[in-house]
């Protein structure tokens, strides 16, 4: 089953773990009785969307007889996938580019929802397409995220080297607008659902319509980056305008237990109105044609056969 000793190492401290945590939750409940699995999340930073989605994630999960979730914060993306291929944590939120592009043994359980690339500059910039950010500073999240990975090919695609052509920032969205607002950066990007809480658009800043860049980074790093709408008014006053979404995908380790991959599709398949945030309803989350629409990042068996069993 393992190709290394490495990996059968890391599969074996990995089994010494989960056995010792269900022993303490057994001999805690009484003899007899049958303990959920736990696993460790990477989910994001506090208050963005990985993070709360993956608190509601464990607070659905607190009602199953299967599974306990303990949501762990990250950078996001690309941290939570180093965590899950060194064992440190069991399940990982990321985007799916950023899992394709950087490689992963990881195994998806669905994909959940769209996450919404954002560009914004401020409201009397001369910036008017990507291209005008040649010589500018643009923030483009912390470093470890999916949204930066993202950015980084944007940019690239749109003929911008970033770090020669552009000046390349990292911070959290709170502090990256602070920082458009009082103009120490020209352009701030970001992804999320829609709208993005916390992000003063009327009479600040200005988003960029990023629909036109679709193909062409499809074309160049050869992933399906989906062309979405934003509609008029979903930030007030906005005109509407179109962006690149990238799916977000649940992974987990391969060794895992297929009881817990099932628990977790599940939930996704029976229970999504109780994950979604009050903030992302009404928008591409959760759709249940697309939870096994996971790409280049192959369905765990337990979760692809669990959902064939529930569809034929």
């Amino acid at each position: 089953m393992f190709g290394t000793a490495a990996q059968a190492t890391m599969f074996t401290r990995r089994r010494m773990l989960h056995l010792a945590v269900a022993t303490v939750t057994v001999a805690a409940a009484g003899c007899g009785s049958t303990a959920p699995h736990r696993i460790r999340l990477g989910s994001g930073l506090a208050g963005g969307l990985f993070h709360e989605f993956g608190n509601t994630l464990a607070e659905a999960a607190g009602r199953s007889p299967t599974v306990r979730i303990t949501p762990v914060p990250t950078a996001g993306s690309v941290t939570n996938l180093d965590l899950l291929e060194n064992g440190t944590i069991d399940a990982a939120l990321t985007l799916g580019d950023t899992a394709v592009a950087i490689g992963t043994r990881g195994l998806a359980v669905g994909r959940l929802y769209e996450s919404y690339i954002h560009l914004a500059v401020h409201i009397d910039s001369p910036v008017r397409h990507i291209g005008d950010l040649r010589g500018t500073r643009v923030d483009v999240g912390v470093a470890g995220s999916g949204a930066a990975l993202t950015a980084e090919r944007l940019f690239r695609t749109a003929g911008l080297d970033p770090g020669t052509d552009i000046t390349v920032h990292h911070r959290e969205l709170a502090e990256a607008a602070e920082a458009l607002r009082s103009r120490t950066v020209d352009a701030i990007l970001w992804g999320a659902g829609v709208p993005t809480p916390g992000v003063a658009v009327p009479g600040s800043i200005r988003l960029l319509d990023l629909g036109p860049w679709v193909q062409p980074m499809r074309e160049r790093f050869g992933y399906p980056y989906d062309r979405v709408p934003v509609a008029a008014n979903t930030y007030p006053g906005v005109a509407g305008f179109e962006t690149v979404g990238v799916p977000v995908l649940m992974l987990v380790a391969p060794d895992i237990a297929d009881r817990i991959v099932v628990a977790l599709a599940e939930l996704f398949l029976h229970h999504s109105g109780e994950l979604v945030p009050e903030r992302a309803r009404g928008f591409q989350f959760f759709d249940r044609r697309w939870l096994v629409s996971t790409g280049n990042i192959p369905l765990h068996p337990a979760a692809a056969a669990y959902y064939r069993s529930q569809h034929n």
